[in-house]
């Protein structure tokens, strides 16, 4: 099946359907939820739109700690049901649904105590392994401090008197959630990014659809459907409030906050996860970096702008460095990024004691809510969200199939890895880079390598920015709905993320790439820049880099790209 581009055609035919459909179902937010049931509801055969104030997975879903994981820490809280759940999505993704997106990763958990805590986590992991990890997954295994330290030569050695290693998995959550967008839209799903929900339409009490904002025109759009999804995460709330309703639940923000070192200045052979006395320690292997991670703090100042501070990467930094043989350094750190977990709100004061797991609603007729969760879960969120929309509909309407429906590039990736070395004989590619290109877009790499057929020299390294190809770029505008320039190097290349000036060298070079195709002329393009530097000066602070946090400067945050406060401007 050759997959819908997402380019500047689709949209304008999309808004043209959202302005004269009536649909089964409106999903509003695209984060990962969103998308998820967009998927859900259109695979069922529904009508279905799906709508995003800004970019697809511009909140959330582009801020976690890259991990598809059942949750160890769950297992201690007594979560079994959690964990079983995580870890059966966690087998499929891996398997069925998306092994060009999610892939294993070894983790080493340091003991600090000879017996007691061997027995204690050897047999937490071991539940770990029996509720679904070893289906996917190889076993953990038991090392003495010699075998660990082989494994992770960077830790201290008076850190552990021995280890357990266990097997977990990694995705880049952005590109997951586009992809899992861009497979709704290629079942028949009218998608659209920077369609922003102002209000719901009503018939008495009945929510009947919702007036949506066009951020790129101007122009209000009236979008009619019989069931509303509303999947925004951290703003559940502010929908409630413009629905004129309240849920029996609420939701509370929890900020965890990660940092970015290279990947030389720790000598590790596998992932490292401790215990800290307020979360849990991560630290994940991610292309030249390590991602080290994470809080677990209140989130007390609305959901638009979360942010990192001088004490955030001070306690991070001080969690590894108990750790590691050679202390991090402020300098060490080239990335900061923070995110808001949707936890619901219960008894607890700490917000590391609430839950993890989901709720839906319908708190008015037609308005189904859905939130809570982990990415992890996020198909079961959806498919539980659509089975409550499809509960108020005239018609049966099929149960879910997404556990079976794979992901766009999923089917026929295993054939064209192992095709990879021809595949790169073929473009004039390294294999590495075509490795690279597979992990990314599976089997729609025969889409980009079509660029570079075309044009050879977007066969090259992005200036600024060598990880990722000018093709890579370019595809970003022509298929993968992107519309401004952030959406490329923040979410589509995660150059943002991972360039120590977070992608300043490269956006000039980049913006020239993507403007004939978004329609853009000289002075458009110059914005386009200059926006997105104000958005690296947002995220980093003042503009020095990932040393704003260090100066005691905030970092993180979503650009400055707040909405209206009346408006629900984000995805979950």
């Amino acid at each position: 099946m050759k997959s819908v581009s997402l380019g500047p055609q689709y949209r304008q035919d999309a808004l043209a359907r959202l302005a004269g459909t009536e649909f089964d179902v409106l999903v509003v937010g695209g984060g990962i939820v969103g998308a998820g049931a967009a998927l859900d509801a259109t695979s069922r055969g529904l009508s279905v739109a799906l709508v995003e104030a800004r970019d697809w997975a511009a909140g959330t879903s582009s801020r976690s700690s890259k991990l598809v994981h059942g949750g160890l820490r769950y297992l201690e809280q007594r979560d079994f049901g959690l964990v079983r759940e995580a870890l059966r999505e966690r087998a499929l993704l891996l398997t069925r649904l998306a092994p060009h997106l999610v892939r294993p990763v070894p983790f080493l958990y340091p003991l600090r105590h000879r017996l007691w805590e061997r027995a204690y986590v050897g047999a937490g992991v071991s539940l770990y392994d029996t509720m679904g990890g070893a289906r996917a997954m190889p076993r953990h295994r038991q090392l003495s401090r010699g075998a660990a330290l082989r494994e992770a030569p960077g830790l201290r050695r008076d850190a552990l008197v021995g280890a357990v290693q266990y097997y977990d998995a990694q995705v880049d959550d952005a590109r997951y959630t586009m992809m899992v967008a861009r497979t709704a839209a290629d079942y028949g799903a009218t998608v659209a990014t920077r369609t922003e929900v102002t209000g719901f339409l009503r018939e008495g009490e009945r929510v009947t659809g919702a007036a949506v904002l066009d951020a790129e025109s101007g122009v209000e759009i009236a979008v009619r459907a019989r069931r509303v999804v509303n999947a925004t995460g951290v703003w559940t709330d502010g929908a409630g409030r413009m629905a004129g309703t309240r849920t029996a639940f609420s939701v509370r923000a929890s900020k965890g906050v990660h940092l970015l070192v290279r990947r030389d200045r720790i000598v590790l052979n596998t992932g490292i996860i401790s215990r800290t006395e307020k979360s849990v320690l991560f630290v994940i292997p991610w292309g030249r970096h390590w991602i080290i991670g994470t809080t677990d703090t209140p989130w007390e100042h609305g959901p638009d702008g979360p942010s990192a501070d001088a004490a955030d990467v001070d306690y991070l930094l001080d969690q590894a460095n108990a750790l590691l043989r050679i202390p991090l350094t402020r300098d060490d750190v080239e990335g900061v990024y923070a995110g808001l977990r949707p936890l619901l709100s219960g008894e607890a004061a700490d917000t590391t004691r609430l839950s993890r797991e989901h709720t839906v609603a319908e708190p008015v007729p037609g308005l189904v809510v859905v939130t809570g969760g982990k990415f992890t879960t996020y198909r079961v969120m959806a498919q539980d969200a659509v089975d409550a929309a499809a509960a108020g509909l005239d018609a049966a309407v099929p149960p879910s199939v997404t556990a079976r429906l794979p992901i766009l590039g999923a089917v026929g990736f295993e054939v064209l890895w192992n095709e990879r070395r021809h595949l790169a004989e073929g473009s004039g590619l390294h294999v590495a880079r075509v490795e690279h290109l597979l992990r990314r877009y599976g089997s729609c790499i025969p889409e980009v390598l079509a660029l570079i057929a075309q044009d050879p020299a977007l066969g090259e390294p992005v200036p600024g920015a060598p990880d990722y190809l000018r093709a890579e770029a370019l595809y970003a505008a022509t298929h993968e709905g992107a519309l401004h320039l952030e959406d490329v190097l923040a979410r589509r290349l995660r150059v943002a993320m991972e360039e120590r000036d977070g992608g300043l060298a490269a956006a000039r070079h980049v913006a020239g790439l993507i403007a004939p195709v978004l329609g853009w002329d000289a002075a458009d393009t110059v914005a386009e820049v200059e926006r997105y530097v104000a958005h690296v000066h947002a995220e980093r602070g003042a503009g020095t880099g990932a040393r704003g946090a260090m100066a005691g400067e905030t970092v993180g945050g979503d650009g400055g790209d707040t909405g209206d406060a009346k408006a629900l401007p984000a995805s979950a």
